[in-house]
Formats: structure tokens, C-alpha cells, sequence
């Protein structure tokens, strides 16, 4: 069940971030920062929890400043006893479904083109997002960013 994020959520997530091989600590600090910043009520993110069976996943989006209906998935993430079971379709899904009833009219993801982040690329391809541009060497010397965009029709 997709809840949005309240307090209770907060030590669960945490406990999925810093599980979260993909991430970095660098990278699990800010989406940590992310979730404090949403519950003190700063409108700028969206947070959605799945919290069916406990907390089994979540996502994290906001508006791309200065677009009309562009929005950025900064941050999803699945615990690894529910990877592969469609807990992620299921947090894209809702937050298509909330963006669409908004208006919303793209998605745009930012991910790394690393041995790493390998199934991350194939999981957005396989629900329909596409490869739209690479920077090569973006994060350092051999870490490429890769951007994926998906529009949305109402």
C-alpha cells in the first residue's frame, strides 16, 4: 500500500538507504537529508512509501525548477527481500498515476553508467523509460551519467 511519507516511515527508510548497495555515503546522506527535508514540510520533494509488508520500498521526486509539468525521480529504492517482485514498477506507477492527475507532462532520471547501476539501467528500460542522453565521465574519470526520460499522456 503507498502511504505517504510520515514520521514512523523515517528509521525504516533510513535502515533501506544505508542497505542500498547502489548508493554511496555520499549519496545516502542527501536522500537521508531528502527525507528530513520533506517531513519538515518542504514542498519542493514528493517521498511515497510502500509499507504493505513494513517498509518494502520508496521513491522520491519534486518539480525540475524553472520547466512547466518536468519532473526529476531523484531517488527510489526497494528492500532486497522484495527486489524483483514489483515493488519498484509499483512506486513508478503511483507516482506516474499522481503526476499525470497534476498535469505533469516528463520524467527525467539521472543515473550512472557503471557495472554497478547495470540492473538500475535495465529495470528503466524494461518499464519504458529511454536512454535519452549519456555525459561521459560526468561523476569522475570512467563514471558516465546516464539520463532517462519518459513523458506521460493524461
Amino acid at each position: 500500500m503507498m502511504k505517504p511519507l510520515a514520521p514512523e516511515h523515517r528509521a525504516p527508510l533510513i535502515e533501506l538507504i544505508r542497505a542500498t548497495p547502489e548508493f554511496s555515503r555520499e549519496e545516502a546522506d542527501v536522500a537521508i537529508e531528502l527525507l528530513d527535508a520533506c517531513l519538515e514540510g518542504d514542498r519542493d520533494y514528493v517521498i511515497w512509501v510502500d509499507a504493505d509488508e513494513g517498509v518494502r520500498g520508496y521513491i522520491c521526486y519534486g518539480p525540475t525548477p524553472m520547466t512547466e509539468g518536468t519532473y526529476d525521480l531523484y531517488w527510489i529504492a526497494v528492500a532486497p527481500s522484495f527486489q524483483g517482485h514489483g515493488v519498484g514498477r509499483a512506486l513508478i506507477a503511483h507516482m506516474e498515476s499522481e503526476l499525470t492527475r497534476e498535469g505533469a507532462r516528463l520524467v527525467r532520471v539521472e543515473t550512472e553508467g557503471g557495472p554497478a547501476y547495470e540492473s538500475t539501467r535495465a529495470f528503466y528500460e524494461a518499464i519504458g523509460y529511454e536512454c535519452t542522453a549519456t555525459i561521459r565521465a560526468f561523476y569522475a574519470a570512467g563514471r558516465d551519467l546516464v539520463i532517462y526520460t519518459r513523458y506521460l499522456t493524461p
